[in-house]
């Protein structure tokens, strides 16, 4: 009896053991799950691998695409229906709804984490702000004294400033096929859009003061995003209250007197908020847009939405926009699939020397597979 009390004690340990052993691996595999979930959602870099992995450069896009349509009819029907002429104004109702829905959110724990303050200088953020409320700003402006015709010639000039000034800022080269694309891609949009180039002076002046506060805001946007961890919505918390600080230096000397004595009915201030509100959409659809592609190819999008308008007139609405306008359509279309082809071969292309990366350096850090023969049975 002796000996089985030993042989049974010895086994009890020994389950103990295995039993303690086990428990401890099990904590320590829920201790990480709940230290990667945390991860996730409660730091910059999860919150930013969360807007990669729902917000693809697809998605981001085609949201961006959607809304900006949507915006159009309805400050079409602010400007015009309403009557509401007051374009420095409008930009800050939409800006000042976009921190309050924010605000929100932040209220509700929804807002992403954004990254250490001291990870990104409060110059640039400022900058960011700055440039923005001057690129939105001058774009009302531009679009309420200029012809339509003068006012996609501006938005044209975008793209080559945005190549010179990413060239001059961060070195970044754009392909020569790129460059011959983007120039077909403007002729096209020229050729469809610009119909009438009435002039006036003050207009001018606005236009070509926007083209440059425009290139460099498109270029900041996804700079911020895909060199540091922030995602669109923790950016557009930051740098909104600076907006909206030179949104109140610019209504006084850019905007009509009046706003005060303005109709603010149910009707006219509904009309407003359904604006605002797809305005702080657009805002997030374009942040989302930049972070997931690039300034040149938002601008691309952005071409690509005119003619789509132009031609969907012409084949729902039976509108005649004239045999020139279609052809300019149709060689802007052609370019654009190019530019699409052209970008997601670069990525692939690019997706294909990580690895190969990875495994040279491998190789000259002299790692090698690990071999060993299999254990007799």
């Amino acid at each position: 009896m002796g000996v089985w009390e030993s042989i049974l004690r010895r086994g009890g340990r020994r389950f103990i053991k295995r039993k303690d052993s086990d428990a401890g691996e099990a904590g320590q595999v829920l201790e990480d799950l709940r230290s990667s979930l945390y991860n996730e959602f409660h730091t910059s870099e999860g919150a930013k691998r969360q807007q990669q992995r729902f917000c693809g450069p697809g998605v981001a896009l085609t949201f961006n695409f959607v809304v900006s349509v949507g915006i159009i009819m309805a400050n079409k029907m602010v400007m015009g229906t309403v009557g509401f002429n007051f374009p420095v104004a409008l930009s800050l109702i939409h800006y000042v709804a976009a921190w309050v829905l924010m605000a929100v959110l932040r209220a509700l724990y929804l807002m992403p984490i954004a990254p250490p303050p001291k990870s990104t200088p409060f110059s640039s953020l400022f900058a960011l702000g700055a440039v923005m409320s001057f690129s939105t700003g001058l774009a009302n402006i531009s679009l309420k004294h200029n012809s339509v015709g003068f006012y996609q010639m501006a938005k044209i000039a975008v793209t080559p400033t945005i190549v010179a000034a990413e060239f001059i800022l961060f070195q970044k080269k754009v392909s020569l096929r790129k460059v011959i694309t983007l120039v077909i891609v403007s002729f096209g949009v020229a050729v469809a859009t610009v119909t009438d180039l009435e002039f006036n002076f003050f207009g001018a002046c606005v236009a070509v003061a926007w083209i440059i506060p425009s290139a460099v805001n498109k270029i900041l946007w996804s700079n911020l995003q895909q060199s540091g961890n922030w995602t669109a919505l923790a950016l557009m918390w930051k740098t909104t209250p600076i907006t909206i600080f030179f949104f109140l230096v610019l209504m006084p000397l850019m905007d009509p007197p009046g706003l005060l004595s303005f109709n603010w009915n149910v009707k006219n201030s509904s009309a407003i908020m359904i604006s605002a509100l797809l305005g702080f959409l657009l805002q997030w659809s374009g942040a989302l847009a930049l972070g997931a592609t690039s300034a040149l190819s938002h601008v691309v999008l952005g071409q690509f939405k005119t003619i789509v308008i132009i031609l969907s007139g012409f084949l729902v609405f039976n509108s005649d926009p004239g045999v020139t306008s279609l052809y300019g359509a149709v060689i802007a279309l052609g370019g654009m699939s190019i530019y699409t082809y052209l970008g997601l071969k670069e990525s692939t292309a690019g997706a294909k020397r990580i690895p190969s990366q990875l495994k040279s350096k491998v190789t000259m850090d002299g790692e090698k597979p690990e071999t060993r023969p299999m254990d007799s049975v």
